[in-house]
């Protein structure tokens, strides 16, 4: 049933029936009223932002060819991260373009190898390492591995052929989802630090 089809003076409510006007509480049409003004006025918020990003990622890009027109290259895609200072330096505006990653099935084949060491090293006391693996492997509140910290583990030195051989397979089962992108906004405080300009309604 689309909003078409309500008859002059009814209301549909949350079950999908129409309500006669005169039936529903004043509080209740108060309360509609006030949840469609805000979201009406959130929805504009967002198109706004939406457009302001967009607009900040051109100009950005737009300076950035300009900058390297100065000293005669052409910087193709706009990709990469880029730090913008205003002359007085206390304004500052980041540009930053991430890939996004996930691991395919073989990330099972690594957390089986990297199992089989700590089943070893444990005899050995080195506690420290099946912490490490074990909160690497831990997932998020969503259920996710945390690419990062999986990531992290390829950083230690570590010579044994089994676990050398779950390093390479963590890094084949890395797969490029897409890019994300953001563009964040500093100014400087009197200690030196720049502190973030926030554009999320939880940090105004």
């Amino acid at each position: 049933m689309t909003e078409t089809t309500i008859p002059a003076g009814h209301r549909r409510d949350a079950k999908g029936r129409l309500v006669p006007e005169t039936q529903i509480k004043p509080i209740d049409r108060t309360r509609d009223e006030l949840v469609r003004e805000l979201y009406a006025k959130a929805e504009a918020l967002n198109k706004a932002m939406r457009e302001f990003k967009l607009a900040a990622f051109a100009d950005i890009e737009a300076f950035v060819d300009l900058s390297a027109e100065q000293y005669g290259a052409k910087l193709g895609g706009n990709k990469g991260n880029v730090q913008l200072l205003s002359f007085d330096g206390e304004l500052r505006v980041q540009r930053a373009i991430a890939e996004r990653i996930v691991f395919d099935e073989r990330l099972q084949a690594a957390k089986e190898l990297i199992d089989e060491c700590l089943t070893e090293w444990t005899v050995d006391a080195r506690p420290e390492i099946a912490l490490l693996v074990q909160d690497a492997f831990r997932v998020d509140q969503s259920g996710n591995i945390r690419t990062g910290s999986v990531l992290a583990l390829k950083r230690l030195a570590i010579e044994d052929a089994r676990w050398q051989r779950a390093m390479d397979a963590i890094g084949d089962a890395v797969q490029v989802v897409g890019t994300s992108s953001y563009v964040r906004f500093y100014q400087r405080q009197a200690n030196g630090s720049y502190r973030a300009l926030s554009l999320d309604l939880a940090g105004v």
